[in-house]
């Protein structure tokens, strides 16, 4: 059986490969709209974007080594929006923020289909809700995490934790260790809310 087509694409504003520069952290829910007040503040959009996305995470398990991991992503709120398709790389530590290479394209709606067909199973599923801020080229996430109770179902979930997870990222070329400067910066301003770390997504499973 051959694979469905599928149109991939790089995402609008951006070229395919980059770094991503990234610090990590987490907020209980009876401090989120304190840390939301911060952000308001100190970020260039006063008013947060929102979204519900639904991530699947699919493995390619080879001969030997650790298998080969892509992300798809899909908007729940928009769904005729494209796909996200995203590879992260093996992470390695700059002086003040985790980096890792990432590849992230947009593509169309057969993306799931393809993927196994391609060979690839998917290992876990969830549902991420919350704000989006940005400043300059930094990005800020805030956002609730859950777990899928049906395969597929993603209005039957149960909430992983009573904290919100916060991620400050930003996405650059290769060398340009200076935005993780200014990532510190700007994380020095969100205590004691919330504290942002480098943090091995590797040893995370959400």
């Amino acid at each position: 059986m051959e694979a469905p087509p599928v149109t991939v694409m790089p995402v609008t504003g951006g070229t395919i490969n980059m770094m991503e520069y990234l610090l990590q952290g987490d907020v209980f829910d009876q401090a989120l709209e304190s840390l939301l007040h911060r952000l308001r503040g100190l970020c260039d959009n006063m008013e947060p974007e929102t979204f519900t996305d639904h991530e699947l995470v699919y493995l390619l398990k080879g001969q030997q080594g650790n298998p080969f991991i892509l992300r798809a992503r899909r908007s729940i709120s928009h769904p005729t929006a494209p796909w996200h398709l995203r590879y992260l790389g093996q992470s390695n530590k700059s002086r003040h923020a985790l980096v890792r290479n990432c590849v992230d394209v947009a593509a169309s709606h057969s993306l799931p289909d393809f993927l196994n067909e391609m060979g690839f199973r998917m290992d876990h599923e969830f549902v991420a809700s919350g704000h989006i801020f940005r400043k300059g080229a930094m990005k800020i996430v805030v956002s609730k995490l859950s777990r899928i109770l049906v395969p597929g179902n993603t209005e039957n979930i149960e909430r992983l934790s009573l904290s919100y997870l916060v991620e400050l990222s930003v996405l650059a070329p290769a060398g340009q260790d200076n935005v993780s400067e200014d990532m510190r910066s700007f994380a020095e301003q969100l205590k004691p809310l919330v504290h942002l770390e480098k943090i091995d997504p590797s040893k995370q499973r959400h």
